[in-house]
């Protein structure tokens, strides 16, 4: 195939690509949708056949189907094996590493995914979570303070240990109730200075790539923006999910510039 070619059929996929990304942010994605109706039709057949076969072969009363409790979930056989959300598998499995290798049992989390990164360090760690939205959740390790980002219930210089994954990039587009604020994760980011205590540590996870806003989704920051924004602490390590979906331990800038939406792993420490 000459460059030419090569060259059409990118600007081929580019015009096909652009039109069902914005169709799927607004409205639904048409693939995924496709995917769905083709798995659960192609389903039928074996939930019938399968329940035939349970039916005769079932002898405990209590245990007979019912068209009350029928449920239809044979199309999960043509699924992968488990749902993956790569961004937050990998971001919440490297934090509670860190966190489990260092030894911390007690840690301040600000907004991260509840059934993901805190239930992982629960069973080690005491934690104390904030949000701006309420969240009821009774664990004798957990304790809730509702609060903001932007003004986090702490006094200067007293957390050891902090983290906030995925959640700096939402600041200032009013997506989750907060006020629209362009400069809202520059915001965040002093105030997590602020709280974070002299040799205190912070984890942080958030899009890395081409650097835009996805309003009000999220924003993607290069990696020298996230450094600027934090130019109070030092950078401990870097490590990146790409594109791919892969996590490069201890990564280069520049496998991160190159990147459309990965996802920046950064460990910061205080000074002092």
């Amino acid at each position: 195939m000459t460059t030419e070619s090569l060259t059409l059929n990118k600007r081929m996929r580019r015009k096909l690509r652009d039109p069902y990304l914005f169709f799927s942010r607004f409205f639904f994605d048409p693939i995924g949708l496709s995917t769905r109706v083709f798995n659960t039709t192609r389903a039928i057949p074996v939930y019938l056949g399968n329940l035939a076969k349970y039916s005769k072969q079932n002898g405990r009363r209590s245990l007979r189907f019912s068209v009350r409790d029928a449920w239809f979930h044979t199309y999960d056989r043509f699924a992968a094996a488990g749902s993956l959300t790569a961004h937050y598998f990998w971001q919440d499995l490297w934090a509670a590493t860190k966190l489990h290798d260092a030894g911390v049992t007690h840690h301040v989390d600000v907004g991260s995914r509840v059934d993901g990164f805190i239930a992982h360090i629960l069973p080690f760690c005491d934690l104390t979570y904030v949000d701006i939205r309420p969240l009821e959740l009774n664990w004798p390790r957990f304790s809730f303070r509702q609060g903001s980002i932007l003004a986090m219930p702490f006094e200067d210089d007293t957390v050891a240990s902090l983290s906030t994954l995925h959640v700096i990039e939402h600041i200032g587009l009013g997506r989750y109730g907060d006020p629209v604020d362009p400069d809202g994760s520059w915001k965040a980011a002093r105030e997590l200075t602020r709280v974070l205590a002299p040799g205190g540590r912070l984890l942080l996870g958030v899009p890395t790539g081409r650097e835009r806003v996805c309003f009000d989704a999220h924003r993607v920051f290069a990696p020298e923006t996230t450094i600027d924004m934090f130019a109070g602490l030092e950078l401990v390590e870097f490590s990146f999910i790409t594109d791919r979906n892969e996590l490069i331990r201890n990564a280069s800038f520049d496998e991160a510039r190159r990147s459309e939406y990965g996802c920046g792993l950064f460990e910061f420490r205080k000074r002092g």
